[in-house]
């Protein structure tokens, strides 16, 4: 092998396109067991606080978009709602900025 040559291979994953597993690959799957050994056990206390983590001061309501800026935020990836929320952070402040 040449040693200005990588043999590293790139690859990128389109998650709206995801590759189909072969029929092998799905046999596979469902024959071979998840091996938990090494996660620890939560207690339920875990599970009664963790999706509110994070979420003190925030609210949930429901909100109308036009689906085209839906569509332009989901398109931007993962955390959408939170960079919807920082462009509405954003007019909040500058409305307080400019009206004292």
């Amino acid at each position: 092998m040449n040693a200005n040559k990588s043999s590293t291979t790139q690859f990128r994953l389109d998650a709206a396109n995801p590759p189909s597993l072969t029929a092998e690959q799905a046999k596979r799957l469902d024959t071979v067991p998840i091996d938990y050994a090494d996660i620890p056990e939560l207690a339920a206390s875990f599970w009664a606080t963790a999706e509110h983590v994070g979420t003190a001061n925030k609210s949930q309501v429901t909100l109308r978009l036009d689906a085209d800026v839906l569509t332009f935020f989901r398109g931007s990836g993962r955390k959408y709602q939170t960079r919807i929320n920082a462009v509405l952070r954003a007019y909040v402040e500058a409305q307080k900025k400019a009206h004292g």
